[in-house]
């Protein structure tokens, strides 16, 4: 069979853009706050499963549409749905038979590790975290090799080695590995035509003292969350009572504290994340009350998106069950918008069910919002240590 190179032709019959356009496919780029691509068109209350955010200004070719997404093609073999007010339509785009690489530099400052990569274009990309050893996977849609060289310099810190393999006629990977087994956070974007892979390092001192940690309660103003099943207390009200004796605590033991909310007001998801992204947490723990149609479900819970945030949650669930809490578990892949962002490790925790009497009798209850927060105090410090144990 031949493969034709990447954006020539069609692969798919594409209903509706030939007749509009003239064209069977449109061409433009990303555009808007935090663009994402999904995998497909599943979804549930959470949304379609993600597949990475993207930078803007990102070639992306359209072969087909749904109501509210474009089905883009990637390379080849690899498609995914972009949300169509994240595309700009741009016709001076013209895509080529193929792209290119270029030459890599490994370098450092004094806060962040960096891997870049000269393109041709401003491709499509996503990234992968991987554990047992710890590396960063980035895969970068519709180019080929052309890389002859890669400069590494010794202000390195946190990036061991780096390399790459051509997976696909038209798939590039960088590998990048790193010197600890606890991913630390990183940011992916372009400056002109060159892939920068900004890298955080493993903090020299892991003490709470030394952290900015970031608190997020859940819901707020317009959005009222889950309701107490015999109370009809909202959620929104008692995760920023949660939230406070969090921040209380963690204060009170050195760390530096930022609030996404300190009010029953309304903050967006894009919004929560923008003021993150300018915070620059070193973690953050984003605190909801659980909820279930079957009474009888309790207990607590944490969240993580990517295998390499995992390990802060679990000292965080461990940490919650030595009150006695039920298991409800401690799980991955979850779709939550804050779990999102690959900047720094993040933790949802929710603390208990609303939907359950015995949960919610503890919810209603002063002394237990500080218990909570004295849980979440113990497992952030048994987290640090457990870093500090992994130091190379």
């Amino acid at each position: 069979m031949i493969r034709l190179p990447f954006f020539l032709g069609l692969l798919i019959a594409v209903q509706g853009l030939s007749q509009t356009t003239g064209n069977n496919f449109l061409t433009g780029r990303t555009n808007g706050k935090l663009p994402y691509l999904e995998y497909g068109l599943g979804s549930d209350r959470l949304g379609g499963a993600k597949m990475t955010f993207l930078d803007t200004g990102v070639v992306v070719k359209v072969v087909d549409s749904t109501v509210i997404n474009y089905r883009v093609q990637l390379s080849g073999n690899h498609f995914a749905y972009l949300p169509k007010a994240n595309f700009k339509r741009d016709s001076s785009v013209s895509i080529k038979p193929y792209y290119l690489t270029g030459s890599w530099l490994v370098n450092g400052d004094d806060k962040y590790d960096y891997v870049s990569i000269a393109l041709d274009e401003k491709l499509p990309y996503r990234s992968m975290q991987l554990i047992n050893p710890s590396k960063l996977v980035v895969d970068i849609f519709g180019v080929t090799s052309n890389t002859n060289w890669i400069t590494q310099r010794t202000s390195v810190k946190e990036v061991k080695n780096v390399y790459h393999e051509q997976i696909e006629d038209d798939v590039f990977r960088m590998i990048i590995e790193l010197n600890h087994s606890q991913h630390w956070g990183y940011s992916i974007y372009y400056q002109g035509n060159r892939l920068f892979i900004k890298i955080k390092r493993q903090p020299d001192e892991l003490q709470v003292s030394k952290m900015k940690i970031a608190v997020d309660a859940g819901h707020g103003g317009d959005n009222s969350g889950a309701k107490g099943i015999t109370s009809g207390i909202l959620e929104k009200h008692y995760t920023l009572m949660i939230a406070k004796e969090v921040e209380k605590m963690l204060t009170q033991a050195g760390a530096a504290v930022f609030m996404t909310r300190k009010e029953d007001v309304s903050v967006g998801m894009t919004e929560r994340i923008e003021m993150l992204k300018n915070e620059d947490p070193d973690f953050l723990i984003s605190i909801h009350l659980n909820s279930s149609v079957r009474d009888s479900v309790k207990g607590v819970s944490t969240y993580y998106r990517y295998i390499g945030f995992r390990p802060l949650t679990q000292y965080i669930q461990k940490a919650m069950l030595e009150m006695g809490m039920a298991d409800f578990g401690n799980i991955g892949s979850f779709n939550f918008s804050l779990n999102g962002p690959t900047d720094y490790p993040n933790c949802l925790l929710e603390v208990a069910f609303l939907s359950n009497r015995e949960d919610e009798a503890l919810i209603l209850d002063p002394e237990f919002h500080k218990a909570v927060a004295t849980q979440v105090l113990c497992g952030i410090q048994e987290w640090l240590r457990a870093c500090e144990k992994d130091k190379p």
